[in-house]
């Protein structure tokens, strides 16, 4: 499974992004996806997670109720829809997939290249 992730770029605060993670290979569309994201200085932290149907999601406390992650299995595409953003959203946001569906990173079997989402106060 290769992962590209797309559609970072500069924001201002509150407004929304929609960033995007296409997946290649037979298996994409059975893996669980993941978003993570790394500001400067500080460790890579789960964002959303979304199971192989989309019939599962999860978030982390930081961004529930403001980020969307859903899944379009036709395309192999994940998408998080990124909406009331704020400065310290700021950060490299990669996509993961694995079988296994949760917030711990090292479970995850393959990497996106990462895409950069600035939010400017």
């Amino acid at each position: 499974v290769q992962l590209q992730a797309s559609g970072g770029g500069l924001v201002q605060a509150g407004g929304s992004l929609r960033v995007s993670c296409v997946g290649s290979g037979r298996r994409f569309s059975w893996n669980s996806v993941g978003w993570f994201r790394q500001a400067p200085g500080k460790e890579r932290e789960f964002v959303a997670a979304i199971s192989w149907s989309g019939g599962s999601s999860y978030y982390a406390d930081s961004v529930k109720g403001r980020f969307i992650i859903s899944r379009d299995n036709v395309k192999n595409t994940v998408y998080l829809q990124m909406n009331s953003l704020k400065p310290e959203d700021t950060a490299v946001y990669y996509c993961a997939a694995s079988i296994y569906s949760g917030s711990d990173s090292g479970r995850y079997d393959y990497w996106g290249q990462g895409t950069l989402v600035t939010v400017s106060s």
